[in-house]
């Protein structure tokens, strides 16, 4: 549940406009719902900022749309990660609001417009043409989240002069967002030039010994930028979420 929905359903109490039982009603559900495949967290607006969020993977078009139908009922946006073009066509005919953005595989349904409330820019990087899946996956989640979000793709170090062409861009970021598979290398030296936090995202992208992402992963965690935190593998949900809570504050 939103808080200007919670507001607004004490102000109806208050004026006389909804009674006491009707609102008791609308709030029972205020924790959270058991629809027995799925116990739908409602509290967590409130709690933290931002509604639960629907993982994609394994769950039936039929379980999403009963979260999601659930959801709409309380919250301002549905997100979905991790969810494929058949299932999310499935659900865009039962939801005509939402939108599908194929190359995050992601699904967002927007059921008002999204306030900007961020202190300053997120810059979502990508090191190569084949990470902007994931880096996309972390722009919209800051996006949809409230924050101003620019991306700078296809920058990574086998010619990093493209980099320091976007040097005015990646100094006025608040948080960034590097994303690269291969040996991973590009969050350090981008860390390396700025003195803001720097969000590394290994990808599964590379060839034998990249280990489907476990050599990017490696790097980023033994870099020599102080200023780096890593998350998990191709999880640019996480790190767009963490930008956005790092821009808030």
């Amino acid at each position: 549940m939103q808080k200007e929905h919670l507001k607004k359903l004490l102000e109806n109490v208050s004026e006389g406009s909804l009674s006491v039982k009707e609102a008791t009603d609308r709030l029972q559900y205020s924790a959270y719902e058991d629809i027995g495949y799925a116990h739908i967290d409602h509290h967590r607006s409130l709690r933290k900022g931002f509604p639960e969020v629907i993982f994609g993977e394994g769950k039936t078009a039929d379980q999403i749309a009963g979260i999601m139908d659930k959801m709409q009922n309380q919250e301002n946006i549905v997100l979905v990660t991790r969810i494929d073009r058949r299932k999310a066509q499935n659900l865009c005919s039962r939801f005509p609001r939402a939108v599908y953005h194929r190359d995050a595989r992601m699904l967002v349904l927007e059921l008002a417009p999204v306030h900007v409330s961020g202190k300053g820019l997120v810059l979502v990087i990508s090191a190569g043409t084949s990470d902007i899946p994931v880096a996309r996956e972390a722009y919209l989640t800051a996006k949809m989240m409230g924050n101003e979000v620019e991306t700078v793709f296809d920058v990574g170090v086998a010619g990093i002069h493209r980099l320091f062409s976007h040097k005015a861009l990646i100094e006025r970021a608040n948080v960034l967002v590097v994303v690269a598979g291969m040996e991973g290398a590009l969050p350090s030296v981008v860390a390396g030039i700025v003195d803001r936090p720097v969000i590394a995202v290994p990808t599964s992208v590379g060839y034998g010994v990249s280990l489907g992402g476990l050599t990017a992963l490696f790097s980023m965690l033994n870099s020599c930028s102080s200023n780096v935190a890593v998350v998990n593998i191709d999880n640019g949900f996480g790190a767009g979420y963490i930008a956005s809570m790092i821009n808030h504050l």
